[in-house]
């Protein structure tokens, strides 16, 4: 006779999980970051970064999550800042980010608008793991998708042009080689 109904582990486990998702929804960021990078062909570097943050005394959350996910760096957000007592959890590393981060959420679907960033980061991730950023068009494409993202790149250092467009010279002596 089979039952449908999940064993108590299992559904304790999805508890969990479903917490957890709901945590990063409110405290949770799914970014990709532009890093200046002149020694690459197109002078800087798509950086894909998952992080969700808490206060110091309530750390545990982060600890839990880190256990769940089995990857990731627990720290201080801002270790210049004495008044910050925030830690954060980031997990950078591609692989963890395909094998762990993108398979839970979505397991867990966030319910907030923040699905939409997180569906974003999952195709830019996927993308670059295709090593789609390494040509001309494929990087411009990616780096476009990244500035839909938390608030349009509006926060960000380098604006669109700086990276895609005619402002650089990299980009435009890259694609010079490509056609080549």
């Amino acid at each position: 006779m089979s039952s449908e109904k999940p064993t108590s582990a299992d559904n304790q486990q999805g508890r969990l999980e479903a917490y957890l998702s709901g945590f990063v929804d409110g405290e949770g960021s799914f970014s990709v970051g532009v890093q200046r990078r002149t020694d690459l062909a197109f002078g800087f570097q798509l950086v894909p970064e998952f992080r969700v943050s808490q206060n110091a005394e309530r750390v545990t959350v982060l600890e839990i999550m880190r256990r769940e996910l089995g990857c990731g760096r627990l720290m201080l957000n801002d270790r210049h800042r004495d008044s910050d007592r925030t830690h954060v959890l980031v997990v950078r590393r591609r692989s963890d980010l395909l094998d762990s981060v993108i398979p839970f959420f979505r397991r867990n679907p966030l319910l907030s608008e923040k699905r939409h960033t997180f569906e974003t980061f999952a195709e830019i991730v996927t993308s670059m793991n295709r090593r789609v950023h390494l040509e001309a068009k494929g990087f411009e494409s990616l780096v476009r998708r990244a500035f839909t993202m938390n608030g349009g790149g509006r926060y960000r250092r380098w604006r669109l042009e700086d990276v895609v467009g005619p402002e650089n010279p990299q980009r435009l002596h890259a694609e010079h080689t490509e056609q080549v």
